[in-house]
């Protein structure tokens, strides 16, 4: 894992949430992680959906996928009160290869939950639009 902070260290609330933030795009686990209250705003390819509360914003994420699989964690801007989080996830879902890419904009409540939760996704990619992105596109940093 990479982590930038704006500050001389990553704040023990902001690190304890990107742990728990991570550990539900493998697993689910929500533990600590969302206020009651949460407001999310998903911004997909072609597509923007927005909801309040934590067991809402968990139903919505799963409906784009379900938890499981690797989450690479590219970077972390840290500050007081929230964080940026970019990440690249890979899982298996019918059969196939899947990947995406994305950047997590999060607000801590006092309690050190997100209250306010920004996504940016690429869109999952399936097998033949990576295969296709690998034949088109060479990256300078992969």
């Amino acid at each position: 894992m990479t982590v930038t902070s704006t500050a001389a260290a990553v704040p023990t609330s902001v690190q304890e949430s990107v742990d728990r933030l991570v550990r539900f795009l493998q697993t689910g686990a929500t533990d600590g992680l969302f206020a009651p209250d949460v407001f999310a705003d998903l911004t997909l390819p072609h597509w923007r959906v927005q909801t309040v509360g934590a067991d809402e914003l968990v139903a919505m994420k799963s409906q784009l996928h379900q938890p499981g699989g690797r989450t690479l964690v590219e970077k972390v801007l840290a500050g007081s009160n929230g964080y940026t989080l970019k990440v690249e996830e890979r899982w298996e879902d019918g059969g196939q290869s899947w990947y995406c890419r994305e950047a997590f904009l999060c607000d801590l409540d006092g309690q050190g939950r997100i209250s306010e939760f920004s996504v940016y996704c690429t869109g999952d990619w399936d097998e033949a639009a990576v295969a296709e992105h690998a034949k088109a596109v060479t990256l300078l940093r992969p």
